[in-house]
């Protein structure tokens, strides 16, 4: 009797222990991608599906950013998705002349969004690609 006893708490510190390991691996999705253009406070998130609403790996999101003095300075910028087909571009301007132009890219397909930041500091884009 007492051999059940200490192997029932053996197996329950066990269980309990494997349920507290496992918990941060849970809550944890795959890193989303970002990159810093390192010119101002604001950001896009953006989240790239194919027509069936699947998230697109490796998609490639791309822009040209022009800003200062009569828009003389420029970097460029480019993510690719993850698994759940998020990326994230930080570090854009709060005001420029134009809006923004990010072209979310795969395979042969493409498509072009556009970004206000004055208006959206933090914009969120779900863009579908798809062959039409």
């Amino acid at each position: 009797m007492r051999l059940f006893r200490l192997s029932s708490a053996k197996l329950l510190g066990g269980v309990v222990f494997l349920a507290a390991c496992s918990v941060p691996l849970v809550a944890n999705g795959p890193e989303v991608p970002q990159v810093d253009a390192q010119i101002g406070p604001c950001k896009a998130d953006f989240i790239v599906k194919d027509g069936a609403g699947k998230p697109i790996y490796n998609a490639k999101i791309s822009a040209l950013i022009r800003y200062g003095f009569f828009s003389m300075r420029k970097t460029e910028v480019e993510v690719g998705t993850n698994s759940d087909g998020k990326a994230r571009v930080v570090g854009l301007p709060e005001s420029t002349k134009k809006p923004l132009e990010f072209v979310i890219k795969s395979g042969t397909v493409s498509h072009t969004v556009t970004d206000d930041p004055s208006a959206t500091c933090s914009a969120a884009y779900d863009v579908t690609l798809s062959v039409h």
